[in-house]
C-alpha cells in the first residue's frame, strides 16, 4: 500500500487516491509483464495490420506506407503515424482490465475530465500566442498552407488526442500508478517512467550526436507531466499538458522533415549540429516550464 512519510510534499497526498486501485495488484512480477504485455499487443497489432496491408495492396504500396509513415511529412503521412496509437491505447486498456482486474477508467483517476478541460484550453492558447515570437527566427518559414491543416484538423485533431492520451495512460497512468502504489520514492514512481518515456525519443539518424538531448527533455517533461498528476490525483493536466506540446510542436511549428506534414511554420536548421539546436532546446526547455508553472497556477496546486 502508499504511505507517504511526514517529509513528503504535502502537495502530493492526491497520489494516494490515484493510486489506490493498483494498490491490489501491485506485485513486481506484475508490473514487468503488464508493460511487456502492452509493449508486444502494441506491435504485433502494428505488425498485423501492415503484413495485412501489404497482402492487399502489394509491395510497392506497402513500401510507399512505411516511408510515409517513417517520415510524416506529408498531412497523409502524420494522420497515419497519428493513428498508429489506437492499438497502444487498446492493449493499455487490455491489460489492466485482464491483467490488474480493474477498468482502464481506474488510470485516468477522479476528475480528470474537468482537470484537462481547466488547464488544456489555456496551454493551447499560450502556444498559439507565442507562435509570432518564432517568426523573429530567419530559420522559421512558412511549411503547410492554413486550409489543407483547417481541411485535416477534424482527423488529425482527434487522432492527436489518442495519441497523447495513448501515451500518458502507459507512462503517467499504468506504469506510475504500479510503481507509487508500491513505492514512495520519486525516483521509481516519477524518475523511472520517464526515463523510459525519455528513451522512446533517441533518435540519432535525426539528432546525430545530439540525439540525447531530445531524451533528456522528454524525460523532464514526463518528471513534469508526473509532478502534475501528483498533485492533482488525475490525468487530466497531464494530458493538456502533453496535449498543448504536441499542437503546437506538428501543427504550428515544426521541426522542417521531421514529422512536419501539417506544420503551418518550420525550423530548417540540421539538429544534429550542436550550435544550431541547443538555442531551440533552451526555449522550448523555458516555454515547458511556462507551461506547467501556468497549470499550476490555475489549479493552485
Amino acid at each position: 500500500m502508499l504511505h507517504h512519510p511526514p517529509e513528503d510534499p504535502p502537495a502530493y497526498r492526491p497520489l494516494q487516491g490515484f493510486c489506490a486501485p493498483a494498490t491490489a495488484r501491485a506485485e513486481i512480477w506484475r508490473t514487468v509483464v503488464g508493460l511487456g504485455l502492452i509493449v508486444v499487443l502494441y506491435w504485433s497489432a502494428l505488425v498485423g495490420a501492415l503484413h495485412l496491408f501489404r497482402r492487399i495492396e502489394g509491395d510497392t504500396a506497402y513500401l510507399r506506407l512505411l516511408l510515409s509513415l517513417a517520415q510524416a511529412t506529408t498531412p497523409q503521412g502524420l494522420v497515419l503515424m497519428l493513428a498508429t496509437f489506437v492499438p497502444l491505447a487498446l492493449s493499455v486498456a487490455l491489460v489492466t482490465r485482464t491483467l490488474n482486474d480493474r477498468p482502464v477508467a481506474t488510470l485516468f483517476g477522479p476528475g480528470a475530465w474537468g482537470t484537462m478541460l481547466r488547464t488544456g484550453p489555456a496551454l493551447i492558447a499560450l502556444s498559439v500566442l507565442l507562435l509570432p515570437l518564432s517568426m523573429l527566427d530567419p530559420h522559421v518559414g512558412k511549411s503547410t498552407p492554413l486550409g489543407t491543416l483547417i481541411a485535416w484538423a477534424p482527423l488529425a485533431l482527434p487522432l492527436l488526442a489518442v495519441q497523447i492520451t495513448a501515451e500518458e495512460l502507459v507512462f503517467r497512468g499504468y506504469f506510475l500508478q504500479q510503481m507509487a502504489a508500491r513505492w514512495r520514492s520519486r525516483w521509481l514512481w516519477m524518475v523511472l517512467p520517464s526515463a523510459a518515456f525519455g528513451l522512446l525519443h533517441f533518435s540519432p539518424g535525426t539528432y546525430g550526436p545530439m540525439a540525447f538531448w531530445p531524451v533528456l527533455w522528454a524525460m523532464a517533461f514526463g518528471c513534469l507531466a508526473s509532478d502534475l498528476t501528483a498533485r492533482t490525483g488525475n490525468l487530466g493536466a497531464a494530458i493538456g499538458f502533453h496535449f498543448a506540446n504536441n499542437l503546437s510542436a506538428l501543427f504550428l511549428l515544426g521541426l522542417a522533415g521531421e514529422l512536419d506534414g501539417l506544420s503551418l511554420f518550420t525550423v530548417a536548421i540540421d539538429p544534429s549540429n550542436p550550435a544550431m539546436l541547443a538555442p531551440y532546446m533552451a526555449t522550448d526547455a523555458l516555454s515547458m516550464l511556462v507551461s506547467w508553472l501556468l497549470v499550476r497556477l490555475l489549479l493552485r496546486v
